[in-house]
């Protein structure tokens, strides 16, 4: 048996106990209300028998407690990344890595017409990947089109806008680095 399990299993005695003492009912009142026999009470609470959801749904509901508080049941490590989404400008931004430093991931949703293109350069790099919609990505004197699949990466030092090019939002992936970090996409060439 696996031993969070077990240890899990060998807490529930202690914990039947405890909550019957703490409502100060005796194992012959407790016997009655659910039906089990005063020994097997006995037994489960000094952890000579197992529980099982037969015995232990009615003594959950004889003491009128969730069922959770008496098994206490071990909790799943949950790998999902949490992190709140940022408004910033109409556009919303979650942030898809904890650490500080870089490179730094980012989903990005930005609404139809939203803004007017505003050129702006900072220190760094900048990969974007359109998940859906159209983005247009003004770069120096480029303006482009990306459709869903299409990416960009750039200084930027460059001047540099992007925005939705469409009547929908667009959603992108960015990651953005310091200064001469850059991407390094490994595909395979195309078969002839």
């Amino acid at each position: 048996m696996d031993p969070l399990i077990a240890s899990t299993l060998d807490q529930i005695g202690p914990r039947l106990k405890r909550v019957r003492t703490q409502r100060g009912v005796t194992l012959a009142a407790l016997a009655e209300a659910t039906g089990i026999s005063k020994s097997t009470l006995s037994r489960l609470e000094s952890g000579q028998r197992r529980p099982s959801l037969e015995l232990l749904l009615p003594i959950a509901l004889a003491h009128q407690v969730p069922l959770d508080e008496l098994v206490a049941a071990p909790r799943v490590v949950d790998p999902r990344v949490h992190i709140p989404p940022r408004q910033v400008d109409g556009r919303t931004i979650v942030p898809l890595t904890r650490q500080p430093g870089a490179p730094q991931a980012f989903k990005i949703t930005i609404p139809a017409g939203r803004s007017e293109p505003d050129l702006r350069t900072h220190e760094g790099y900048e990969w974007l990947y359109v998940l859906s919609g159209r983005l247009r990505l003004l770069l120096a004197d480029h303006d482009l089109t990306l459709r869903p699949g299409e990416a960009a990466e750039f200084d930027t030092r460059l001047p540099h806008w992007f925005g939705s090019a469409g009547k929908g939002p667009v959603e992108i992936l960015s990651l953005f680095g310091k200064q001469g970090e850059r991407i390094h996409l490994r595909a395979k060439p195309r078969g002839r």
